[in-house]
């Protein structure tokens, strides 16, 4: 605390990062024009089974407000995931991704015009929904324009907030305004929660065993995300002139879950999906949508299966084809003369970098599955009044991580700065006192 106190630009930082995170809770309650509030709370009551109870945690419950920040930074997140994925099928944007500061300008380009697109099919299913729900005040053309570009512009602008964020204060400005959305919508949800224990609707061991057993599984995330597998790398000695350089050792580390959250936020929205388009249609569910949002709705044994089926399926592939990409990995060694001890350097040291990554993926992907369907099980089993789930706790706990890491950097970057300006003060005083003599 007492370097924190010297640290005068890490404390602007923060500052900075609040004042953005405070904006964008102030958006969170300012409606979209022309929709019927009361309408839309009995409405949103109904449909928080779907995939709007996960949208509503990670917007912060601009959701169920329908607030200009409704569409969240979702859209965004979607866009950078596939052109990350296209980036690794690609060849030109594989290309652009070895240009260096060029061709990441380029692809985060690619990136916003891909979110204006996602934004723009989204609001207006949002705003055709709404209409077909007897949401609006006034229905029409006039309506969907404005509820389209209210939203559009509404995640653009969270899109700049993040990116500032990013820039000027501290931590990842679009994890943390997700973090943040998670985290406002958790003391009403407690309370709802513990309201429930007060009601007798649910036992005092119940809530106590669910306390419990959240702490453990932060406990149990916090563990296995800073779990790593170390590959042995040599470095071959060279000489130059008379001297002898190199023959260092050391380690390449390969998270237990090299692919993150990504796998669970892609297999809830796809799994989610059915149940979400049975909310807003029109007709009965006696139809083909309705039949497969009854068997895979939430609580069902087919919706755990597919849940935790394309948990490991995203994480094998999203880590094979995106985060660690062994043939590039082995390439880089290659380049930089490191081989690791009885590997050929190459095409040799990929297959043994996949041959590792497949088999730590094994514990990373049942990780993954485990604390994402846990959640959801106590939620179905013990009708918990909120939406609970794996995805939000992993996000909120690796965001607190990446963000208590940045802020110790920049702590331990002040403390050189000052030791290299007293080393710098002791010089000076030194040839004064010498030059005296």
């Amino acid at each position: 605390w007492g370097a924190f106190g010297k640290a005068k630009e890490l404390q602007q930082r923060i500052l900075f990062a609040l004042a953005l995170l405070i904006v964008y809770r102030i958006g969170t309650y300012i409606p979209v024009p022309g929709i019927d509030a009361a309408q839309l709370k009995i409405f949103f009551e109904q449909a928080n089974q779907g995939i709007g109870g996960m949208l509503n945690m990670f917007t912060g419950g601009a959701v169920g407000r329908m607030a200009i920040f409704a569409l969240g930074i979702m859209p965004y997140i979607t866009a950078s995931i596939i052109i990350q994925l296209l980036a690794s099928m690609v060849p030109y944007l594989e290309q652009l991704k070895k240009e260096g500061e060029q061709g990441r300008k380029k692809i985060n380009q690619y990136t916003r015009y891909g979110t204006v697109v996602l934004a723009f099919f989204q609001s207006y299913g949002i705003a055709a929904g709404i209409e077909s729900q007897g949401l609006a005040s006034e229905p029409g053309l006039f309506f969907r324009a404005s509820c389209v570009i209210t939203l559009v512009g509404g995640t653009m602008f969270l899109m700049w907030l993040g990116e500032q964020i990013t820039a000027r204060g501290i931590g990842n400005g679009i994890s943390l305004i997700i973090f943040v959305g998670i985290i406002a919508e958790l003391p009403s949800a407690l309370a709802q929660f513990f309201a429930s224990g007060r009601s007798g609707a649910l036992s005092p061991v119940i809530i106590v065993s669910v306390l419990v057993m959240i702490v453990l599984v932060i406990a149990f995330v916090v563990f296995v995300e800073r779990a790593l597998r170390k590959v042995h790398i040599q470095y071959p000695k060279r000489q130059v002139g008379m001297k002898m350089f190199g023959g260092e050792s050391s380690n390449l580390p390969i998270k237990l879950n090299p692919s993150g959250v990504i796998p669970a936020i892609f297999a809830s929205s796809l799994l989610l999906l059915p149940t979400t388009i049975s909310t807003f249609a029109k007709d009965d569910e006696s139809g083909f949508i309705g039949l497969i949002s009854a068997y895979l709705g939430p609580g069902q044994l087919l919706y755990y299966v597919f849940f935790g089926g394309m948990i490991v399926f995203f994480a094998y592939f999203y880590t094979l084809n995106v985060s660690f990409k062994t043939d590039d990995v082995a390439d880089n060694l290659k380049k930089q003369g490191g081989f690791v001890p009885g590997i050929r350097p190459g095409e040799r040291t990929a297959q043994y970098l996949e041959y590792v990554v497949i088999r730590v993926l094994v514990l990373g992907s049942a990780y993954l599955a485990s604390v994402c369907l846990l959640p959801e099980g106590l939620r179905s089993q013990f009708a918990i009044p909120f939406y609970f789930g794996g995805t939000s706790l992993l996000i909120v706990v690796s965001v607190t991580m990446d963000t208590i890491t940045q802020v110790q950097s920049h702590l331990l970057a002040h403390q050189y700065e000052g030791l290299i300006e007293k080393s710098r003060l002791g010089g000076k005083s030194r040839r004064k006192g010498r030059q005296r003599k």
